[in-house]
């Protein structure tokens, strides 16, 4: 099940959240109090189970044991734990209301860090999934009690849809309140904690069975049998720990790398996150999804890490470059594919870190490849890579207004950059907007000023080697 975390957004409080997270924490949790207030009062022999205050003392604690120690996901926005299974066992022991209440003790969680709204929050979020779980099992003649061996395989429809209710319902509000929250860690891209939904929802729906599993053994080993789940359950959530922890760590890498060619180059810095978000903008906008997003992200953040082989007094030479320098620049996004291709995760990004200089009209490099001989990532990277370098600040001119550089863009579509993928850049930019860089900082004290490579503007000059 998903949650949100006790990490804060930046500002450090709920407070700080827009009127529109208010607005939207304010109906999730009107909703499960309506609910609540409305089941209560509907016919006492709907929900007689729920009178089983044992049943419920023991699904309390298992739910709360579950969701007391949650894993945090990679976008440290999110967290996941197995307590959908106690929620869901609820749904089958003592029906709608009953797992209502058990999902609302949320609310009551030891987790750290979790403040008064986030913990009503993560209640109302979690009884509503429950209880509408709960209500589609009844409707589809799902039995509230003790299953038998009878029950089966009968039951398995019902609690089979009840699942996909309750995932669907706690993955879809959690997904609004992080549309409407700012990254909680700066410089993280927008959508990032959004992008494992779909594993997860997945994830979610196996975990979910094993609320079956503790209905069915209730009949056999009663409380018992919520213990002896408890071992797959932190299993479970060791498995997502885990891959958490691995994104966590794809992140440091791709964090790490872009700073050593800032280090190196510092007047693009910041570059390599922009050209990330304008490529995953360009990507959304073509209709990419999921994973391909995610790796044009990655193909975005490394396409100048090749410049770590290139000497940095060619990188900040001021003036026009030898054939031999300028043969180093050619070579970097060569270099950058022997640096990351042994980094089995990026997949597809490779081909974008080593064609991103690559032109329609066959004239780029590093092959003098033209058209669709270019990979499709290529082309998305170099309309990203070179709006970001018109549009930010250089020792040698100013930053280009948004405008001028869509229209320069446009100048070039068809001979440098794919047309149809500046038009999808340029729909993009007017729905979200683009922040340009602050000014770059002053050129080093020896006099050199760097170059931009990445500029159409501004193409680097060569002089004949003699």
């Amino acid at each position: 099940m998903l949650t949100g975390t006790g990490h804060r957004s930046r500002g450090g409080r709920t407070s700080k959240l827009s009127p529109g997270a208010w607005l939207y924490v304010a109906a999730v949790v009107t909703a499960a109090v309506a609910v609540l207030g409305q089941a209560l009062g509907a016919d006492p022999d709907l929900d007689a189970p729920v009178h089983q205050a044992w049943v419920m003392a023991v699904l309390v604690l298992l739910f709360l044991i579950c969701d007391s120690a949650p894993t945090t996901l990679a976008s440290r926005q999110s967290a996941w734990s197995p307590s959908s299974s106690a929620t869901l066992a609820a749904v089958v022991l003592v029906g709608p209301v009953g797992a209502l209440v058990v999902g609302a003790t949320s609310l009551l969680s030891v987790r750290r860090g979790l403040d008064l709204t986030q913990r009503v929050f993560n209640a109302s979020m979690y009884g509503l999934s429950a209880w509408a779980a709960g209500e589609a099992y009844l409707a589809l003649g799902g039995h509230v009690g003790h299953p038998s061996y009878q029950s089966f395989p009968g039951i398995i429809g019902p609690f089979a849809v009840a699942a996909v209710v309750h995932v669907s319902i706690n993955h879809g509000l959690l997904w609004g309140m992080l549309m409407l929250v700012p990254p909680a860690e700066p410089g993280q891209p927008a959508g990032a904690p959004q992008r494992h939904l779909p594993m997860l929802f997945f994830s979610d729906l196996g975990y979910a069975t094993l609320g079956l599993l503790i209905a069915a053994l209730w009949s056999v080993g009663g409380a018992f049998a919520a213990i002896l789940v408890l071992v797959p359950l932190f299993v479970a959530r060791w498995a997502i720990g885990q891959f958490a922890a691995q994104e966590r760590a794809y992140a440091a890498t791709m964090a790490a790398l872009c700073q050593a060619v800032e280090t190196k180059d510092c007047y693009t810095r910041g570059h390599s996150e922009r050209v990330s978000r304008g490529s995953a903008m360009i990507a959304r906008e073509v209709g990419m999804r999921g994973r391909r997003v995610e790796a044009i992200r990655y193909a975005g953040m490394l396409h100048d890490v090749g410049k770590l082989g290139v000497p940095t007094t060619v990188l900040q030479k001021n003036g026009a470059l030898s054939e031999e320098e300028y043969a180093a620049i050619q070579l970097h996004p060569m270099r950058g594919l022997a640096i990351v291709r042994e980094i089995g995760f990026l997949d597809e990004a490779l081909a974008g870190i080593m064609h991103h200089h690559e032109r329609m009209d066959g004239r780029g490099y590093p092959m003098g490849l033209a058209g669709d001989e270019i990979p499709e990532f290529a082309r998305v990277i170099a309309v990203a890579d070179a709006f970001d370098a018109m549009t930010s600040n250089r020792s040698y001119r100013g930053a280009r207004s948004i405008e001028e550089a869509i229209a320069d863009l446009r100048k070039w579509s068809g001979t440098q950059f794919d047309p149809a993928l500046v038009d999808a850049f340029v729909a993009a930019l007017r729905r979200e907007g683009w922040e340009q860089p602050r000014p770059a900082a002053a050129p080093p004290a020896d006099g050199m000023a760097a170059q931009d490579h990445d500029d159409p503007t501004a193409p680097l000059r060569v002089v004949e080697s003699r």
